[in-house]
């Protein structure tokens, strides 16, 4: 799996650690505090959007008076704590992180999450050290499903798209690697569970954790 991959690159939620629950909530909670009820198809309609483009839906979507900076940072600081305190790293990864390091490949992210709360999970979990690019929707032109932070995370990388790996969770995610002209392998979340038919189409394996892809490599 890994013949002519020169990068490998990790989306985050869902994928290097397990938070996709803790985003229902914050919309839950920050929507109530302006007495909202959460929409049915709000999850399925920003899966995938950059940070900054979410706030926008938000606040296009729901009419609010907040700038989108403010409400950024107001989703920062209620979902902080739990990135430092609460959020667990899937299974696994601190051993492909070492794996890959191991065989001399570079390791990027390309997340659509803020980069403040990467960097805090990242230094909570001890992994920066394993890091050569991270990249956030927030930094290109368009969010996930386009290939753009993949690209610009290959570029970072000084490797061309088509010798990257790509771990993802979402078909938002797996579309945009895939558009980028990367492998990619998608990973079992909880909350993405229903999307796997559609997601073993787009990718070229399926894991319900990293343990199962390093005993692929090995057997």
């Amino acid at each position: 799996m890994l013949q002519d991959i020169k990068a490998v690159i990790f989306d985050v939620d869902g994928t290097l650690v397990d938070s996709m629950w803790i985003w229902k909530q914050v919309d839950i909670d920050f929507l109530a505090r302006r007495e909202i009820e959460l929409p049915v198809d709000l999850q399925k309609d920003i899966e995938g959007l950059s940070y900054t483009s979410t706030a926008e839906y938000f606040k296009e979507r729901f009419k609010l008076p907040d700038s989108v900076e403010d409400i950024k940072e107001e989703w920062r600081i209620m979902a902080d704590d739990l990135y430092q305190n609460e959020i667990p790293l899937k299974a696994g990864v601190i051993e492909i992180l070492k794996l890959i390091r191991d065989k001399g490949l570079k390791i990027g992210i390309a997340t659509s999450n803020s980069r403040e709360l990467v960097e805090t999970m990242m230094k909570r979990h001890q992994i920066e050290e394993y890091f050569d690019s991270i990249r956030t929707s927030c930094e290109v032109a368009r969010s996930k499903p386009f290939p753009d932070v993949y690209l610009k995370a290959a570029e970072d990388l000084a490797v061309e798209p088509e010798c990257c790996l790509v771990f993802e969770d979402t078909i938002a995610g797996a579309t945009a690697a895939k558009a980028a002209g990367m492998r990619v392998i998608a990973v079992y979340d909880k909350l993405s569970e229903e999307s796997r038919p559609h997601l073993e189409q787009l990718t070229v394996g399926y894991i319900m954790d990293f343990h199962e892809f390093i005993n692929s490599l090995n057997s």
